[in-house]
């Protein structure tokens, strides 16, 4: 584990300090302030510690604060195909990726509902904002994934990471969730990135269908009614269209996870995909490694797309993008009219460019439906 120590999370013995570090941060009333734990900070800090393990921190900590997130901001959420995994396996639970920390933390507590082992989380270095966010972070199963520094620094990083994970699945026999690719989905197309598959194998070369039949690649879609940071992703598409380029403010990071959090999100689904099988694997291996990294990404991504949940929103959207109606039978005119009156935030920016801001914010919501409807036509070799 030494090779590790970088980028691993807590074990038990290092809680109890962790704990202690976090009660005795000026921070946490903010914490306390927004998810209404039932206790003031005093009680708080008792409560911190007395947790010893961090089996503790996610039940006594982390499992409040989700149930305060989705009392508060949602209208439910519901999960699918979790009964397809065994209690006693591991899996890489390889997830879209539309919200910084609440992707990760809502499946884990549909983890805990459904009885299943808690699972290791992939973060990048940009969510260590001090070290009440760290210590939080690594009490929490999360480990770092670093993309920085030269090109070999930026290899050996992904190296590095790729053998932690075959660490955790292989020789510890836990399960991980990682993002099907750096960096949240801003524009609403889900898209697994071939290079982080190929970073899956790095850790093992002989054999690349053993490689990744051994870590139980599950694919994860995660939908939200209301998309996280809709606003906020539109407005950072519409400056890069504009600019060739975007660059982010301090505290954008830490922006985007509060706003996250806090905006309404409607109806949330978690659909729990099909796992890509070593005989799956075997099907799309006769070609070259570049192809073949390429073929894995695309079932992943169909079987993404196939399990995300299609609101309303999504539909009306398409309909108003397109200036057609061939989705009027998915959607009522009341919540059509909601989602227009919805639209009327982009009036703040008239100095803009209306038209272009209206369509990458519609995209955001009609893209999922193109992506579905792709799953369902039949491919051509």
């Amino acid at each position: 584990m030494q090779r590790f120590e970088a980028i691993r999370s807590y074990r038990d013995d290092e809680i109890p300090a962790a704990m202690q570090r976090i009660a005795n941060d000026a921070a946490i009333h903010n914490i306390l302030d927004y998810f209404d734990l039932g206790c003031d900070t005093e009680q708080f800090r008792e409560v911190l510690c007395h947790i010893e393990t961090i089996d503790g921190f996610q039940r006594q900590i982390v499992r409040p604060m989700v149930e305060a997130i989705i009392r508060r901001t949602t209208n439910g959420l519901s999960v699918t195909g979790m009964d397809c995994l065994d209690p006693e396996g591991h899996y890489l639970l390889v997830s879209n990726h539309r919200d910084i920390v609440l992707d990760a933390m809502l499946l884990a507590y549909a983890f805990l509902q459904h009885g299943l082992p808690l699972f290791n989380i992939a973060f990048g270095s940009n969510l260590v904002f001090n070290s009440l966010a760290n210590d939080f972070a690594k009490s929490n199963r999360m480990f770092e994934m670093d993309r920085g520094g030269t090109k070999m620094e930026f290899y050996n990083k992904l190296a590095l990471s790729s053998e932690y994970i075959r660490h955790l699945a292989v020789q510890q026999h836990e399960s991980v969730w990682i993002a099907q690719r750096n960096g949240r989905t801003k524009d609403g197309i889900d898209a697994t990135d071939p290079a982080l598959v190929k970073m899956l194998g790095m850790s093992r070369r002989d054999d690349r269908v053993a490689a990744l039949a051994e870590l139980n690649i599950v694919p994860i879609s995660v939908s939200y009614e209301w998309e996280s940071c809709d606003k906020l992703k539109t407005i950072e598409l519409y400056l890069t269209k504009k600019n060739g380029h975007y660059e982010k403010q301090p505290n954008e990071d830490l922006n985007s996870v509060i706003t996250g959090i806090r905006q309404p999100k409607g109806r949330v689904r978690i659909h729990v995909g099909k796992r890509l099988s070593e005989a799956d694997l075997v099907a799309l291996n006769d070609c070259n490694s570049g192809e073949f990294y390429r073929r894995v990404a695309q079932v992943m991504d169909d079987r993404i797309n196939r399990g995300y949940a299609l609101f309303p929103n999504n539909y009306i959207a398409h309909d108003l993008r397109s200036g057609t109606t061939r989705f009027a039978d998915r959607y009522t005119p009341e919540q059509k009219a909601e989602f227009e009156d919805y639209l009327r935030w982009l009036d703040e920016y008239k100095e803009l460019e209306i038209n272009m801001l209206n369509s990458i914010f519609l995209g955001i919501y009609a893209n999922p439906v193109d992506s579905f409807l792709k799953v369902l036509e039949p491919r051509h070799g």
